[in-house]
């Protein structure tokens, strides 16, 4: 079972995350990036368990009564999101430190470990469809060649099979394979593997994807439809740069926002499709219950409040181009952000719909994406 203690780095393994730890210092309580954690958190998985640290930073006559107001503001702030009501274990991992003694023993761990067990389950797994894995690690062992480890995301590989990594258009064999140092010949989605190859430089590839020859695509632009992240402060403007994850990694991309036609604001739009038929209304920016839209619009609505149609999209157009699986997650952050600031960099999230792998996509491909502009001229009468 894959349990994640979540970091930004860590946004592209959020495909097969099972069950999350998010973990607290207890004498500080929630800080920005574990705010930006627990978003990810609820946008990637199902299950949280919260574990307050440094217990022993805490004076004893006072420890429980703090882990006990801590444990309530936790859950205060959990109330609202899919994971209220979740455990909260209190632990001291490293009770004085990294200098104290080894003889320390950590506090409370023995009760996490019972709380995980009690919230482990066995996830459904699919061995069907193109193998990709998440590759995090890449070494060479003298003697044997060279090891990729990762998580499965999807389909299964065997010994002999063929795979490619796409950010290198390389193709090797898979000589052996090993899962939690057992040698094996056979591996399936959500599995932790080592895949060993011959005659591959390691330096050539840290972290990165790799899958059955040509299932994946290189694309230049993609059309996502897209939700924005309620704890991003201020508004998504068209022709604004993100930093944009998708499937493994993270570049900067341009945004185009567009919607329904205004008539179709309400109708029910099937997820993970995109409609190339329809005609779509260009927007300046994301529209929200928030946004700073024209009074022409607010005019349109009797109460004041900016009508919001139940889904938009967006054009990505990406810096550099980028190897990523159909239908991945996409979030969209404002990564340069200072951490410091008390301010959530993660702007929004979405899926990713249609990919453009044509270097020349703004002629060959974006005709077919029918957006339009509402424009209005104002004159005055000189004479009648």
């Amino acid at each position: 079972h894959a349990a994640a203690i979540l970091t930004l780095n860590s946004l592209p393994g959020a495909q097969i995350i099972d069950l999350m730890m998010l973990v607290i210092d207890v004498t500080k309580g929630m800080q920005m990036q574990s705010a930006e954690c627990l978003v990810i958190g609820q946008i990637a998985c199902q299950k949280m368990v919260v574990v307050l640290n440094k217990i022993d930073l805490l004076p004893e006559g006072k420890r429980q009564s703090a882990i006990e107001k801590m444990t309530k503001k936790m859950q205060k702030t959990l109330e609202n999101t899919k994971f209220s009501g979740c455990p909260i274990v209190a632990v001291a991992a490293k009770p004085g430190g990294p200098e104290a003694p080894e003889s320390e023993n950590p506090l409370g761990v023995s009760e996490l470990i019972e709380v995980l067990k009690s919230q482990a389950y066995l996830p459904s797994r699919d061995p069907s469809g193109p193998f990709l894995m998440a590759v995090d690690h890449c070494f060479s062992i003298k003697g044997q060649g060279t090891v990729m480890t990762g998580t499965i995301l999807s389909g299964s590989v065997s010994l002999g099979d063929n795979v490619e990594i796409p950010a290198l258009k390389v193709t090797k064999k898979v000589k052996s394979m090993q899962m939690f140092h057992t040698p094996v010949t056979y591996a399936m989605q959500g599995d932790r593997v080592g895949i060993c190859v011959t005659q591959f430089d390691p330096k050539l590839l840290e972290r990165g994807l790799i899958c059955t020859p040509e299932s994946l695509h290189t694309i230049h632009a993609a059309i996502i439809s897209l939700k924005k992240i309620q704890y991003f402060r201020g508004a998504l403007h068209t022709k604004a740069k993100f930093h944009i994850t998708v499937g493994h990694e993270t570049v900067m991309g341009r945004v185009m926002f567009f919607s329904p036609a205004p008539a179709d604001f309400n109708e029910e739009i099937p997820e993970n499709v995109f409609d190339f038929e329809k005609d779509y209304l260009y927007q300046e920016e994301y529209l929200s219950k928030d946004s700073n839209s024209s009074e022409e619009k607010k005019g349109n609505d009797q109460a004041g409040e900016v009508q919001v149609p139940r889904q938009q999209w967006a054009l990505l157009e990406f810096e550099k181009p980028v190897t990523c699986p159909k239908l991945c997650l996409v979030i969209g952050s404002k990564l340069d952000t200072d951490i410091h600031a008390n301010t959530c960099r993660l702007a929004f999230h979405g899926v990713l719909l249609q990919g453009m792998e044509d270097k020349n996509y703004t002629e060959t491909f974006l005709p077919k994406l029918k957006v339009y502009k509402l424009k209005h001229k104002e004159g005055q009468v000189e004479r009648v």
